[in-house]
């Protein structure tokens, strides 16, 4: 290997990152660089040397290869003699050592405080490697591309030491993979000026240690007083605590105003006493079970959140602990866009003022796939939140499995981040002041570049996954030595009284303090403002309490519909429009002249516009939900002309009025899972604002379930929170197959109850209209689940015309127009809900069966009874109701309704259902069997009653 490594030139091959690192030196300040690889640079660019020219950048691999070939041919050996040679070729052996500590000296790096493993083997980090023996130690290298010294030169055996002080020791930093030159230099400066080494001021270091006692002392007393208790302990990962004090205090210098965190059960606990201030009193009553029971469900302790405002020197900072189920990781997206909500209200573009931190398992972080889709956000337009701060607590155990090769297949378990480019600092737990300097570290990078970067606390977990649980039985070698760890909290205060910092019973006398404070039930972070609220602080009084109402004034004057149409089909001149979307736009400004009925699209639009011009913010984010899945909705117009992808876009409803509320649509990534947990948490941050998640085609929802489970249906139950999130889920039986037919309304049905959600399927343009409005204009917030339509887009039957608009409201239940005389034949009356509607209603007329009514149930939950009997008593003479659904009997709304329907029929009425029979899949794959099905439950509705038939 080495011979191979003497063959090549130092000019390029293994040297390439440090040719690398000099063109990019050259690039950010040409007179940073040695004169000959200046004068090299500038004339490869034929630029002259010093003139500030801005082509100079051009791509890295052309100049080192260019710099290799030019080596090859001999081209810089004619000035050159033997000796000189063999000292450059020694000074690039220098540069590559230390840039192979930058990459890899992580792997050498102090980190685990059990002391486990063995350090790697790793060549690259040995002199030897680059033909550097002893006698080299002792001469002077050039040291100008590293921040280790204020002068250019260090003998080779500083150079050494100063790498391993900065990269080997309790950090070990990754930021060699990020491509911007100047993050990598920042890195470098900060790492190697110090290297590593925090100096923290005695005052500093003692409230380090109070910090680690508090994080201690509250275990210890919950251990004791609360025996045999969960609580999901953070023994063995207290600098963690350390850590979250430097984010609050380090924020609030740095411009912070709100920092809303994210975590799942593990030091959650101690996260809400020691840096958010509940008060130990209020803990202490949920373990004993007499907390207040103000909610119909409730959750445990170690999922509730909290919220407070705490005193640094920056300046007040709210603080926010997200409600967070058992769903380890799923609460990233939530806080993501609770803190998107916070950024929009304050018109805070960089996302300086409100920070995100997400708190992670080494396990979870490493295997949950939410993880990596809510990374994929983070530099997105739609979902850009400044940055996240990500810590994590790794316990290098997951649950009960240690072993790397079962919790994951990567060297490290944050290496998912890399594919976000974002800088990672691991260290080790029992080195506080590390973690802290680290924690300073990563809050700074953030803050400066508005990128996410991660701080991993390499630690262990004292006791169980729980404290019922023995780790021991699967780990016993671990917990061995887990067993024999005095702490962090006393080898820290050991050092402290060594060094003088304390008296020899100090550390035991903020033990005693902490104990005290415990038994007294008071605040353990001081100080706690409890008198403040920020002018950006939202009102949701208004909203709490409400009793259900159906009923809400959503209809507007014929001149505010004409003049809202107008403004939205009002293109800019030379605009040039695609055809087909020219005639789309001809067509709705004649649906607000009156010409022609409003189409769906148009319905929708005008209910977007009428919202914001309003007041009301307007937030539709989905993965094709700019045009439209099924093209109906064109929000985001594109000029046919344009030249520059960025260029070229117009977007009427951003131009509906002077001083209206801003309308954003956003084509998302391809996910749904975090995209839909980001819209979730923007809504629970902002209740003046519509905010609607459209999926694709509605079965892409089933990648989501986890959100709409443990957050969109049960958060108010179990939390108390309010939201008032819309998801459009197209959904039809129209012969797609099993994936693009079924938006899964059994699932929703089933989740329904406490009055805990909407589940609408509209079916018409005015009524989609007045469904939107009615979401803003009541004043109470619940989640909307809308069943959209795809051939219902272009149905003419389900156009509206402009009075429906003027007048009215939503209508949960739409009935046919009979005469008293027309209704007393009816024999049967059909309910169904979504477009087979139009199929029942045509039926019907084809085969003149007038003893048959349709009847539409518009909003499936809360079940209508009061318009729904009302419907039904229309028809005295009624013996039969018939349930018609296009999903198959397992599915749809059938086995929810039922129980609706028959509580609203009178004594000798039958119920039967008409539909698909009970099925394994959604819809079958095949056309012909799609049109045999669809027939036969037509025939099914309008025949003879059979298969499950309830009397009342």
């Amino acid at each position: 290997m080495m011979e191979q490594y003497r063959s090549n030139s130092y000019l390029f091959g293994g040297n390439a990152p440090y040719v690398e690192e000099l063109y990019e030196a050259y690039l950010d300040n040409p007179g940073s660089v040695p004169d000959n690889w200046r004068a090299y640079f500038d004339a490869l660019q034929h630029v002259p040397a010093v003139d500030g020219s801005e082509n100079r950048d051009v791509a890295h691999a052309p100049v080192i290869e260019s710099f290799a070939q030019r080596a090859k041919a001999g081209a810089f050996a004619v000035k050159a003699s033997s000796t000189d040679l063999a000292v450059a070729r020694k000074q690039v052996h220098v540069q590559s050592l230390i840039a192979a500590y930058r990459f890899l000296g992580s792997r050498w790096a102090d980190l685990d405080p059990l002391k486990r493993t063995e350090r790697p083997k790793i060549p690259e980090l040995e002199p030897a490697f680059y033909d550097l023996t002893e006698s080299d130690m002792d001469i002077v290298f050039s040291a100008t591309n590293t921040y280790f010294t204020a002068a250019d030169q260090m003998t080779l055996r500083q150079i050494v030491q100063a790498l391993r002080d900065t990269y080997c020791g309790s950090i070990g930093a990754e930021y060699m993979h990020c491509t911007e030159p100047a993050e990598k230099r920042w890195w470098q400066e900060k790492l190697e000026s110090a290297r590593s080494k925090p100096s923290f001021s005695a005052e500093q270091k003692q409230h380090i240690l109070e910090r680690l006692t508090a994080a201690e002392g509250l275990e210890r007393y919950l251990h004791t007083k609360f025996v045999g208790q969960k609580r999901f302990s953070l023994e063995g990962g207290e600098s963690f605590i350390a850590s979250m004090d430097e984010i609050v205090q380090r924020g609030g210098q740095k411009g912070v105003q709100e920092i809303v965190i994210g975590m799942a059960h593990r030091g959650r606990l101690n996260v809400l006493v020691n840096t958010l201030g509940k008060m130990p009193k209020d803990l202490f009553a949920e373990f004993e079970h007499t907390a207040p029971e103000n909610l119909p469900a409730g959750d445990v302790k170690y999922h509730q959140g909290f919220s407070s405002d705490v005193s640094t020197a920056g300046g007040p900072v709210h603080l926010s602990l997200s409600f967070n189920p058992s769903h380890l990781e799923i609460v990233n997206p939530v806080v993501e866009g609770s803190v998107k909500a916070r950024l929009d209200r304050r018109g805070d573009k960089e996302g300086d003022q409100v920070l995100p931190v997400l708190v992670h398992g080494d396990a979870a972080f490493a295997g949950q796939g939410v993880v990596m889709e809510t990374l994929a956000l983070a530099q997105t337009r739609g979902y850009y939140t400044g940055g996240t701060l990500h810590i994590v607590i790794n316990n290098q155990i997951g649950f009960t499995t240690s072993d790397p090769r079962d919790t994951r297949s990567t060297l490290y378990c944050t290496d998912v981040v890399k594919m976000i480019e974002a800088p990672v600092l691991h260290v080790n737990g029992d080195d506080p002041e590390a973690v802290v300097w680290a924690t300073q570290l990563a809050l700074d990078y953030r803050q400066e570049f508005n990128k996410d970067v991660v701080v991993d606390i390499v630690c262990f977990r004292k006791l169980g996954h729980n404290e019922q649980d023995t780790p021991s039985l699967t780990q016993p070698l671990m917990y061995k030595k887990i067993g024999k760890h005095p702490g962090t909290r006393k080898l820290y205060g050991d050092k402290l009284v060594a060094q003088g910092v304390l008296p020899a019973d100090g550390p035991d006398a903020m033990v005693k303090a902490y104990r005290a404070a415990m038994d007294a039930g008071k605040h353990t972070v001081d100080p706690v403002l409890t008198n403040f609220k920020s002018k950006y602080a939202v009102d949701w009084a208004p909203f709490l309490n409400r009793k259900w109402t159906d009923a809400a004034d959503t209809a507007l004057p014929l001149a505010e519909i004409k003049r809202l149409a107008e403004r939205v089909t009002t293109i800019p001149e030379k605009f040039k429009l695609h055809p087909l979307v020219e005639k789309v736009i001809a067509d709705r400004a004649a649906m607000g002249r009156g010409e022609i009925n409003v189409d769906w699209g148009m319905g929708e639009t005008l209910a977007y516009a009428s919202l914001v011009a309003s007041g009301y913010p307007v937030r539709l984010s989905g993965e094709d939900c700019g045009r439209g899945t099924f093209v109906h909705r064109h929000a985001v117009l594109h000029d046919q002309n344009r030249e520059k992808f960025d260029e070229g876009t117009y977007i009427p409803l951003q131009h509906v009025a002077e001083n209206q509320a801003p309308y954003t649509v956003i084509d998302s990534i391809l996910s749904e899972e975090a995209v839909l947990g980001f819209e979730y948490g923007y809504a629970s941050a902002e209740p003046n604002t519509l905010v609607i998640w459209e999926a694709q085609f509605g079965d892409f929802v089933n990648g989501a379930q986890v959100v709409i489970d443990q957050f969109i249906a049960s958060g108010e139950v179990k939390w108390g929170r309010v939201n008032g999130l819309v998801m459009m889920l197209p959904h039809g039986y129209e012969g797609q197959g099993p994936e693009h037919s079924s938006a899964r309304l059994e699932r929703f049905m089933q989740l329904a109850a406490d009055n805990n959600m909407q589940i609408c399927q509209p079916t018409s343009a005015s009524q989609i209209f007045h469904l939107l409005r009615r979401q803003m204009v009541r004043m109470f917030r619940k989640p909307l689940v809308i069943m959209t339509p795809k051939s219902l887009l272009r149905n003419k039957d389900a156009t509206s015309p402009l009075s429906d608009f003027t007048k009215g409201e939503f209508r949960t239940v739409i009935g046919m127009d009979v005469t008293d005389a027309e209704a007393s034949k009816v024999k049967r009356v059909i309910a169904c809900s979504g477009k087979v509607a139009y199929e029942l209603m045509k039926r019907r007329e084809e085969t003149k069966a007038s003893n048959t009514v349709v009847v539409r149930v518009e909003q499936l939950y809360p079940f209508p009874h009061k318009a729904f009997a009302a419907e039904l008593k229309k028809y005295p003479n009624a013996t039969e109701v018939v349930w018609c659904q296009d999903e198959p009997q397992n599915q749809g709304a059938w086995f929810f309704v039922q129980h609706y329907i028959h509580e609203n029929m009178v004594e000798g009425q039958k119920l039967g259902y008409a539909g698909r029979p009970a099925s394994a899949s959604p819809a079958v794959g095949y056309a012909h069997l799609h049109q045999e099905q669809q027939k036969a439950l037509l025939d099914q509705a309008f025949g003879k009653l059979k298969g499950f038939v309830l009397s009342k």
